[in-house]
């Protein structure tokens, strides 16, 4: 399971071999959650400040994650996403 990025205790990782829609994992502390990478939305849970600062870096960096999600479905390797500053 690639790790993508890593910030503020928050890990981001995408499986190699996922299903559809494009979406990519969430670990904080004990928490973890998937989360859709065009409408972002969560199952799983998070809390209320990780969530946001998740939501602000899915912002910053859609089209990598899309990008990741298509290398991936193509049995590429990921490339690391900058963390959120």
């Amino acid at each position: 399971m690639p790790e993508i990025s890593r910030f503020y205790g928050i890990i981001i990782y995408m499986y190699m071999s996922e299903h559809n829609p494009p979406h990519f994992h969430v670990w904080y502390e004990e928490y973890q959650a998937t989360i859709t990478i065009e409408d972002g939305i969560i199952k799983g849970e998070l809390p209320r400040r990780a969530l946001n600062l998740v939501y602000e870096w899915l912002d910053l960096h859609k089209s990598e994650l899309l990008e990741n999600w298509r290398r991936l479905t193509s049995f590429e390797s990921p490339k690391p996403i900058k963390p959120l500053e």
